[in-house]
C-alpha cells in the first residue's frame, strides 16, 4: 500500500482543519467588509448584512430618489433640442406662476415623494418682492399723517383801551346869550381801559378743532360837561308842566337855573362761545415750509351796549337845605342786548421765525332785545310823579334785528412754544341799535311822552390791546 505523497498533502490540506478566529481576526472582518460595502455602493446598502455576532436592527428605507423626466425629443431637422421641462418646485401648484405662500406641510409633493407632517421644506427659492407687493417682513404703515405733540390748552389775558363814535346829540337847554348850549353830544366819549380774557382746548387726535370762550369788556366810557349861569338862569330840556319833585314844582328845578351839567357813562360786554377748525398747522406752530395759517370759527356772541346819559340842574329858587336837595337828576338809560350766531375767520403771516402778523374777522346777525329807562329824581333820591300820581320812572322795551362786525388785528411774538406776547387793534361795528341820545325827551308832561324807543342808529367802537397766551 501506497503511503501519500507528502507534497500532495501539502497543497490539499485538511478540510476538517478549522481556521482559528481570535479578536484581531474579527477585527480584519469587519474591517474588510466597510471597504467592500464602499466599493459596492448605494446597492449594497439596501441588502441585510451578514449575520455576524448576531443580527443588528434593520435601517430605515430610504426615500426613492425622484424620477427625472426622460430627455425631451428633438424636432425632426432641429439640431437642437427643446426645452426640458422640470417638475414644479415644492409647494407650487400646477397652473400657477408663483409658488405657493402658505408652507406645505403633509401630503405628496413632486413626483410623489411622502411628506412628514412634522417637517416644513424650505423654499427653493427667494420670490421676487414685485410679484408679492413688497417684502413680507416689511410692516405696513398704519397711518400716514404723524399725530401732534401741540399743547391742547390755551388762555390768554390782555388790556383794553377803548373808545366809541356818538351821534348827533340832542339839545338839553335853551340857548343863553354867552354860554356853550350843551347837547348830549358835548359828554364826549373818552379812552377807559378794560379786560379781555381768553381760555379753550384743541380736541381731536391731530387737535383739529377747538372749543374757546372769550369776553372783554369797557367800563365807564364817557366824560361830562357843565355850563353855569352868570345872569340870566338856564332853562332845562325837557321841562316837566304837572309834575312834582320833592313837594315842589319841577319847574322850579327845570327852568331859571344857575347850573347844568351832562354826563354820559358807557358799558360794553362781550361774551362768545367759539369753536374753530383749522386748515392748516396751528398759527403759533407754523413750519418752516409754511408761512400762512388759516381757520374757520363759528359760534354764539352776546354783545352789550349801554347808554346813561344824565342831567344835572341846580335851582335858582330853592335854599340846598341838604345835600342834593336842590339839584335834580334826569336819566335816561338805554341798553342793547344783541345775541345770536356767528361767523369768522383767523388768519396768520408769519414773518420771522417768532414773529406773525394776524387778522380776526367776525361777523353776526342777531336779535335785539332793547330797553330804555327814563327817571326823574333829585340827588338824594326823592322821586317826581306825574299829575295823575305815576311815578316819573317809564320802562320801554323794543325786539329788533341787529347786526355786528369785529376785527381785531395783531402782531405776535412767540417767545417759545408755550408763550406769545402780542399788541394790536380791536374795530367792532354795531348796527339797527338805541342810543341814549335818541331817546332823550322833550317833554314830562305826561307817561306816554315816555313811552316807546327809536331804533336804527349804529356806533363804531375801536382801541388797542396788549396781553399775552399761555399754552399748556
Amino acid at each position: 500500500m501506497l503511503a501519500p505523497s507528502p507534497s500532495v498533502a501539502r497543497d490539499f490540506p485538511d478540510p476538517r482543519r478549522r481556521i482559528p478566529v481570535g479578536s484581531a481576526g474579527m477585527a480584519r472582518i469587519l474591517i474588510l467588509m466597510a471597504v467592500l460595502l464602499v466599493v459596492v455602493g448605494h446597492p449594497a446598502l439596501g441588502q441585510t448584512p451578514p449575520e455576524i455576532l448576531g443580527t443588528p436592527p434593520p435601517l430605515p428605507p430610504a426615500p426613492p430618489f425622484p424620477a427625472f423626466p426622460p430627455p425631451p425629443p428633438t424636432v425632426s431637422g432641429s439640431p437642437f433640442p427643446t426645452a426640458p421641462v422640470f417638475p414644479p418646485p415644492l409647494g407650487s401648484s400646477p397652473g400657477s406662476s408663483a409658488p405657493d405662500p402658505a408652507p406645505l406641510t403633509s401630503g405628496l409633493v413632486g413626483s410623489g415623494v411622502p411628506l412628514d407632517g412634522g417637517i416644513v421644506p424650505s423654499p427653493m427659492y427667494v420670490p421676487d418682492p414685485s410679484d408679492l407687493g413688497g417684502y413680507a417682513a416689511l410692516p405696513q404703515a398704519v397711518a400716514t399723517d404723524i399725530v401732534p405733540e401741540w399743547p391742547r390748552w390755551f388762555a390768554g389775558a390782555s388790556g383794553l383801551i377803548m373808545t366809541r363814535t356818538l351821534p348827533t346829540g340832542a339839545a338839553t337847554m335853551q340857548p343863553v346869550a354867552g354860554l356853550t348850549t350843551l347837547t348830549t353830544s358835548s359828554a364826549a366819549a373818552t379812552w377807559p381801559g378794560g379786560l379781555d380774557f381768553q381760555v379753550g382746548r384743541w380736541m381731536g387726535d391731530q387737535q383739529t378743532w377747538a372749543l374757546e370762550g372769550i369776553y372783554w369788556g369797557v367800563y365807564g366810557l364817557g366824560t361830562s360837561a357843565t355850563v353855569t349861569g352868570t345872569g340870566t338862569g338856564i332853562d332845562s330840556i325837557p321841562q316837566a308842566p304837572g309834575v312834582t319833585l320833592a313837594g315842589s314844582p319841577a319847574s322850579a328845578f327845570l327852568a331859571d337855573a344857575t347850573q347844568q351839567q351832562v354826563a354820559r357813562s358807557d358799558l360794553v360786554n362781550n361774551v362768545e362761545i367759539n369753536w374753530l377748525y383749522r386748515l392748516t398747522d396751528r398759527p403759533e406752530f407754523l413750519g418752516p415750509d409754511r408761512r400762512v395759517g388759516f381757520m374757520w370759527l363759528a359760534g354764539f356772541r352776546f354783545f352789550e351796549l349801554q347808554d346813561v346819559l344824565s342831567q344835572t340842574s341846580t335851582s335858582s329858587t330853592l335854599p340846598p337845605s341838604s345835600v342834593g336837595a336842590n339839584q335834580s337828576l334826569l336819566s335816561v338809560a338805554t341798553n342793547n342786548n344783541l345775541y345770536g350766531a356767528q361767523v369768522g375767520a383767523k388768519a396768520d403771516w408769519r414773518i420771522a421765525p417768532r414773529i406773525r402778523l394776524s387778522a380776526v374777522p367776525k361777523f353776526m346777525i342777531g336779535g335785539n332785545a332793547i330797553t330804555n329807562t327814563t327817571e326823574l329824581t333829585t340827588i338824594n333820591g326823592s322821586g317826581a310823579s306825574f299829575s295823575g300820581g305815576q311815578p316819573v320812572n317809564v320802562h320801554s322795551t323794543l325786539g329788533v334785528f341787529s347786526w355786528l362786525g369785529s376785527v381785531d388785528s395783531s402782531v405776535a411774538w412767540d417767545v417759545t412754544d408755550r408763550w406769545s406776547l402780542w399788541v394790536g387793534y380791536r374795530v367792532v361795528g354795531v348796527g339797527n341799535i338805541a342810543q341814549a341820545d335818541g331817546q332823550w325827551p322833550s317833554t314830562l308832561a305826561a307817561p306816554i311822552a315816555l313811552q316807546g324807543i327809536s331804533a336804527g342808529s349804529s356806533t363804531i367802537l375801536h382801541g388797542g390791546f396788549a396781553g399775552f397766551q399761555g399754552r399748556y
